[in-house]
């Protein structure tokens, strides 16, 4: 994107997108949310489930979605499209950075 629009939203779509799920709206993430990210173009999708403590990461292949990998716990995972740094899973929780739970 050359320059900021003077709209407040964007009309081109990002490459990439990360979901955050809870138990009242993880249906919609899962299902009508990566449809219209398909449709628009979006190429990557992580699922970040905070109760599950896992990290779901998906790759438009065509019309439908792939899932590359699942990562959790106390992993340390290159996970496209950022892939050239590693990401310590376990640092997405709270208590990973010492904070009480």
């Amino acid at each position: 994107m050359p320059r900021l629009p003077d709209t407040a939203f964007f009309a081109v779509a990002p490459d990439w997108v990360c979901e955050i799920l809870s138990p009242s709206t993880a249906v919609l993430d899962r299902t009508r949310k990566l449809s219209i990210y398909g449709r628009e173009g979006v190429a990557h999708t992580w699922l970040v489930d905070p109760v599950a403590r896992t990290l779901e990461v998906l790759a438009r292949e065509g019309d439908r979605w792939v899932v590359l990998d699942c990562a959790g716990a106390d992993q340390v995972a290159r996970i496209p499209p950022f892939d050239a740094v590693e990401l310590e899973i376990g640092l997405l929780w709270d208590d990973a950075a010492g904070a009480p739970r």
